[in-house]
């Protein structure tokens, strides 16, 4: 069905039609298994990403819920009579919960569990309030607002690697090591490319650790301090863009439920005249997996910018 836009209508929105329409007929009683993230992939036919989206709209709606032992199931809250969408009633509280007393550190992992699934769009006080069954005044003892708590979820992710000191020998491998955990760090956290600034650094001192640790790995090459803090920032401003490409390719694939090997072998074949046409002989040659190899693409920007980073540091070194 098309969008009031004119655009196809995102998968994962038809399929959360569907499940909805079959809960809120009684076709899925309350308390009964709702469809898993594997079951929606293969019975519709999206990609595992798609159906993820699919559940968590449907967690947020409040017509599933998780239950322990039994997996999702279909919420025992759920009101046929109202219409579809967000339960102005929910909590998702127990009754003591309210009491409860909440540490810095629960309420970033939540909030860093919320980003991963959903994206950092569905992060917001009142739902990290709900996650965590408190009300959401509670939160502002720990955090000032959202902004505040963006910070420091992105201080917590990058916390989460071991830099060792002092580090594998030479400063190729230290910086291969840094580049690489914080190449995991943008994979495990698909937000957190979107949070990192080089311009207007946040006050993050896990993520000032990463920058301190890759300037010691440059001590005795005999560079200024300039050219170790540009060189302290390029490097994971190189990680965070091919980071942002990966964050945008799994969004793609949760909005079309197409991914990308399959977009680029439809696009192939539409191309398919201009490729053969003989204007464009080197692009028909490029073997049709390379571009969407994201990790390769990184090995490889990688390798290329610390190749460029030892020619220069071996102009500067003398013979």
């Amino acid at each position: 069905m098309p969008s009031p836009q004119g655009r196809p209508e995102p998968p994962y929105r038809r399929i959360v039609a569907e499940i909805r329409s079959r809960i809120l007929s009684g076709a899925l009683r309350p308390g009964e298994r709702a469809p898993s993230i594997r079951q929606i992939a293969r019975q519709w036919g999206v990609a595992v990403a798609t159906a993820t989206r699919v559940m968590a709209v449907l967690r947020d709606e409040g017509l599933v819920e998780p239950r322990v032992g039994a997996g999702t199931v279909v919420s025992a809250r759920t009101d046929r009579r109202r219409p579809p969408g967000p339960d102005p009633r929910r909590t998702d509280r127990p009754a003591d919960t309210s009491r409860r007393e909440l540490g810095r550190e629960h309420v970033l992992r939540t909030a860093i569990a919320i980003a991963d699934a959903e994206g950092l769009g569905a992060v917001s006080m009142r739902r990290l309030a709900a996650e965590l069954g408190v009300g959401p005044m509670s939160l502002y003892r720990h955090v000032a607002g959202k902004d505040e708590l963006v910070v420091l979820m992105a201080d917590a992710a990058f916390g989460e690697p071991e830099l060792p000191v002092p580090g594998p020998e030479g400063w190729r491998a230290k910086l291969e090591l840094v580049s690489r955990r914080q190449w995991e760090l943008c994979r495990r956290h698909l937000w957190l490319p979107r949070v990192v600034s080089f311009t207007r650094p946040l006050p993050a001192p896990n993520m000032m650790a990463h920058t301190e640790w890759t300037l010691r790995a440059l001590d005795g090459l005999g560079l200024p301090m300039e050219t170790r803090y540009r060189q302290a920032l390029s490097l994971p401003a190189l990680v965070v863009t091919i980071g942002l490409s990966l964050a945008e390719e799994v969004e793609a694939e949760q909005e079309t439920g197409m991914t990308l090997d399959r977009w680029r072998l439809e696009q192939r074949n539409r191309s398919g005249d201009l490729l053969n046409s003989g204007r464009f002989p080197l692009l028909a040659a490029v073997p049709g997996d390379v571009g969407s190899d994201i990790d390769g693409l990184f090995e490889y920007s990688l390798a290329l910018h610390l190749d460029g980073f030892a020619a220069l540091v071996a102009g500067r070194t003398p013979p």
